[in-house]
């Protein structure tokens, strides 16, 4: 089970840290992602780290947005930098595996674990 926090309204240029609790599981073995829709738009891949330690991100949000992993603890994080209006959204985590793929996927149909979203509000 995933369960996303952490949203909330910001400025636009501000920062939020959204975490991602896994529990009933260790995700060690997992590729993790997160997922952003807003509303009347498909859902869209933001950022995802591998099993392995790898990223990928979307490249709407390459520079702005870091995601990291804490086995020990079963956290995912998506730490949120110079936001802006377009990343208004709910955001949902991600899990897929374990270790079936060697590095994440941008494909919302690989992960069959989903967190409930957490929405983000940025205002200009």
């Amino acid at each position: 089970q995933l369960q996303a926090s952490g949203g909330g309204l910001v400025q636009a240029g501000g920062s939020l840290r959204l975490s991602c609790a896994a529990s009933g599981r260790t995700i060690s073995g997992y590729n993790m992602a997160w997922f952003r829709q807003a509303p009347g738009k498909e859902r869209e891949f933001v950022a995802g780290i591998g099993w392995s330690r790898s990223t990928r991100y979307g490249d709407s949000v390459k520079g702005r947005f870091t995601i990291s992993r804490d086995n020990v603890k079963n956290m995912v994080y998506l730490q949120m930098d110079v936001l802006r209006p377009e990343d208004t959204a709910a955001y949902y985590c991600a899990a897929e595996g374990p270790y079936r793929r060697p590095s994440v996927s941008i494909r919302d149909y690989i992960y069959d674990s989903w967190g409930q979203g957490t929405l983000v509000t940025v205002s200009s």
